[in-house]
């Protein structure tokens, strides 16, 4: 029985108990209508209808009529088995992204019911409430997150997706998979914002050994001995600042268990299994969708973003390592031995000090001070390049 029908018999009950004390001349009206909470009107009018009808008399009609907004049955059912057939196991809300994109007009909550009444979707307990918020940054591009998560983003096939995220507006600026998070996923995040706003403020992480250096385990990072990362943002003025718990990322973690939830089924429903067509998805559909839908207006107007001007952004976000020339004018990186080849500034480089820089594909390249001295590619061959003959 519903909540109103059982209330509806509830009033009979007090009205018959009532109106038999009336009779009886224990009560007035006055008396009578104040027990039931009326006025003497409607107590009145319960008393014609209660003699002429009885009990029927008193039952209220709009619970036994049909409204005349609700949704046709084909209508209810086309939901229904729509959700059945193509979105088994998706949630509430991310079906009714795809419901709005395909034209649906009904709301949120009429989409929750008719799959919870068509026993599609389980009803969940009432959370309690949480604890205040941290407040966002007031501008986009005075913080932003960044983190990896690693989880079986295809079946079989365990990937880490790279998110760079914004503080303020909740905006995603890059999105994208890789075998293994490292200092190249993180490079290849902070270069995608900055190509596409500009530089921003700070950059909020993990403690994760590519992001900083942390001389006792589970202890405070280090400011001043600093990773390849740490270097390059100091190098762009970029603030980079240490999470120390799961909590303080709360943003970025709630957005991984969204994606964790919502990607795999995605990604199932095109179809898709390889990592480069994923990435290609990501960017073209995924993230714009995401960004509609969960993106909001930042607290204050304008922007923190300064446009980029200055060298080649890829020559600061790499891995650079200074090494001293061996006798044979080569240098030694890993189990690659890179030949120096001989240039007009020089004869040789024997015992000077170089700096060797790796790019995000894997290619090398040495420089003397500002002056770059080859390029080489992933497996240290040496690149020649081709001098244009002067006409």
């Amino acid at each position: 029985m519903r909540r109103t029908e059982m209330l509806q018999e509830i009033r009979k009950m007090r009205f018959e108990e009532v109106y038999s004390e009336w009779n009886e001349s224990r009560l007035n009206q006055e008396e009578a209508a104040r027990i039931l909470g009326v006025c003497d009107r409607t107590f009145r009018r319960y008393i014609d209808r209660y003699e002429h009808l009885g009990m029927d008399g008193l039952s209220d009609k709009r619970l036994s009529q049909a409204s005349f907004r609700r949704a046709p049955v084909d209508e209810v059912m086309a939901v229904a088995n729509r959700y059945n057939n193509c979105y088994r196991g998706w949630n509430v809300k991310h079906f009714y992204s795809k419901y709005q994109k395909d034209g649906g007009q009904r709301s949120y909550s009429w989409v929750k019911n008719t799959l919870q009444s068509s026993g599609l979707v389980p009803k969940v307990s009432k959370r309690g409430v949480h604890r205040k918020h941290r407040d966002r940054s007031p501008l986009p591009g005075m913080m932003l997150h960044q983190d990896g998560s690693t989880h079986e983003w295809v079946p079989g096939k365990k990937w880490d997706l790279i998110v760079t995220m914004d503080d303020a507006t909740n905006e995603h600026y890059s999105m994208f998979f890789v075998d293994e998070e490292g200092t190249a996923s993180s490079f290849q995040g902070v270069r995608d914002v900055i190509v596409q706003r500009g530089l921003f403020s700070s950059l909020y992480t993990d403690r994760g050994s590519h992001y900083w250096f942390t001389p006792k385990e589970g202890g405070k990072v280090s400011k001043t001995q600093l990773t390849q990362f740490g270097r390059a943002m100091r190098h762009l003025g970029i603030q980079l600042i240490a999470a120390y718990s799961p909590e303080a990322r709360g943003r970025s973690e709630r957005a991984f268990l969204t994606h964790q939830d919502r990607l795999p089924k995605e990604l199932a429903l095109h179809g898709i299994t390889d990592m480069d067509v994923a990435n290609r998805y990501l960017a073209e559909e995924y993230s714009p969708s995401f960004n509609t839908e969960f993106m909001h207006p930042s607290p204050e107007e304008g922007s923190a973003f300064i446009p980029w001007i200055g060298a080649n952004l890829d020559d600061i976000l790499c891995q650079q390592e200074e090494r001293t020339v061996n006798a044979d004018n080569c240098v030694c990186v890993d189990s690659y031995k890179l030949q120096i080849p001989a240039n007009q500034y020089r004869c040789h480089y024997v015992r000077v000090r170089v700096m060797v820089r790796r790019y995000r594909d894997g290619s090398l390249a040495i420089f003397h001070g500002p002056r770059k001295l080859a390029d080489y590619d992933k497996q240290g061959k040496l690149i020649e390049v081709k001098h244009r003959k002067a006409a």
